[in-house]
């Protein structure tokens, strides 16, 4: 059985996720106020930010660059978006 959440980046009920993304406040957060499909989403944005922005994982500025825009991604404000890309809708 799915749980509902409504979701703060699409401002409606949708399905949630099944478990908080990672441990800590943050985790349950998400886990709180987002939806899989939003999540879902973040990811695919995530690793095309860490591809074409050649992200060091490893570098805490880069992991803190990557919190920041899911934090503005999650809030529907404007986010760091890949050099040169042009979403499939916009072709």
């Amino acid at each position: 059985m799915s749980r509902t959440v409504f979701c703060k980046k699409y401002q409606q009920d949708l399905e949630g996720l099944n478990t908080p993304p990672y441990p800590g406040a943050k985790g349950q957060e998400i886990f709180d106020t987002i939806s899989k499909k939003a999540w879902e989403e973040w990811l695919a944005h995530q690793t095309m930010l860490i591809n074409e922005r050649q992200l060091n994982m490893i570098d805490a500025k880069d992991r803190q660059f990557l919190q920041e825009q899911m934090d503005k991604f999650m809030a529907g404000e404007d986010y760091a978006k890949a050099d040169g890309y042009v979403p499939e809708e916009n072709k």
